[in-house]
């Protein structure tokens, strides 16, 4: 499956166009590796990482969904990998 439309299915990027502009522009890793254009392809167990809303997400697929279905169904496609938030008290800024 393509690296865009599996963000835009499980639901981490709003809209199609947006997984695109994120996969093309050289943010998001497979398994560690650069990944530059947004037909890159993503199969069950591949570990993706890429910043989305002032954060590093990580996360391991594991299903490929058929369709953008609700919320639940796409969160059961991958298991999210991220670091807990660090809090700006605890971070000492």
């Amino acid at each position: 499956m393509r690296l865009d439309k599996f963000l835009w299915f499980v639901r981490l990027a709003k809209t199609r166009a947006l997984a695109q502009d994120v996969a093309g522009a050289g943010h998001v890793r497979i398994d560690g590796r650069v990944v530059d254009r947004a037909h890159a392809a993503v199969r069950v167990g591949n570990v993706l990482s890429f910043p989305l809303h002032g954060r590093v997400r990580v996360i391991r697929v594991e299903a490929l969904p058929a369709r953008r279905g609700p919320a639940a169904e796409a969160q059961a496609c991958y298991v999210d990998l991220s670091p807990p938030p660090v809090d700006a008290g605890q971070a000492g800024i």
